[in-house]
């Protein structure tokens, strides 16, 4: 009867879809050892740095997949990659700066513990050191100065002396007119203006907020000129904040 044939066809199906099954999971079998693999380094691993260790080659059951596999386990590990901030370099004008009364420096004679020490240049313009007396010092450059100081000291002092001149603190700078607080105060190197005037406090409520008037001394005298806050200001320099008339 059809019903009959039918279900003897069904039967048969199943067998043979049983049949390919198991003979497609025994062609699936390895020989040998379950291969497992160490995780690959994440983002934060490789951005910063961390060890990263590359897994072994394992035994595979061979043929095309185990080919592939091994290939990707072998690669070289990912380089490290440090990422990190620029630095921006102070500006150092020591080399090239002046002295003037009120400059503070430090005079190291190597060897000569008794020659080195702390010196204030005075009203004069000049230090004072044991044995050599006073050494004009306005107008010289730190390294001038040093080798004013070695070439007195080697004048029957000492035979070969060696010196070093460092700035410990540069001379004051003045702030007047409309700002909270008007007066002397300590330079800070690679100062402005505008920083001249928050140290002193801010501008006032008149002041004129744009522009300066900032007064500079120099050997060859003093100049003036009207600035705007963004100016570098030098020690010594006088700062004078205007006021406003609307």
């Amino acid at each position: 009867m059809p019903v009959a044939r039918a279900f003897r066809w069904s039967i048969s199906a199943a067998s043979l879809a049983a049949s390919a099954a198991l003979a497609l999971g025994g062609c699936m079998q390895t020989a040998g050892p379950v291969a497992v693999m160490q995780p690959r380094a994440d983002l934060d691993s490789m951005a910063y740095g961390q060890p990263y260790y590359a897994p072994q080659p394992v035994a595979d059951g061979g043929g095309a997949i185990g080919a592939l596999r091994n290939s990707f386990v072998s690669s070289p590990a990912p380089m490290p990659v440090g990422y990190a901030a620029p630095m921006a370099a102070p500006v150092r004008y020591d080399s090239s700066y002046h002295l003037d009364a009120g400059d503070r420096l430090r005079v190291v004679v190597y060897g000569q513990e008794g020659l080195t020490n702390s010196y204030a240049i005075d009203a004069g313009g000049s230090i004072t050191m044991p044995l050599i007396g006073g050494v004009p010092a306005r107008g010289r450059t730190p390294a001038g100065l040093a080798g004013e100081i070695a070439a007195r000291l080697r004048n029957g002092y000492i035979r070969e002396p060696s010196v070093a001149v460092e700035i410990e603190a540069y001379r004051p700078f003045f702030i007047l007119g409309e700002v909270s607080a008007p007066g002397q105060y300590p330079y800070v190197p690679n100062m402005t203006v505008e920083s001249a005037v928050a140290i002193a406090g801010g501008f006032s409520p008149r002041a004129k907020r744009d522009v300066v008037t900032v007064t500079h001394t120099e050997a060859g005298g003093a100049m003036r000129a009207v600035v705007p806050l963004g100016t570098p200001l030098s020690p010594g320099d006088t700062v004078f904040v205007g006021e406003r008339w609307f």
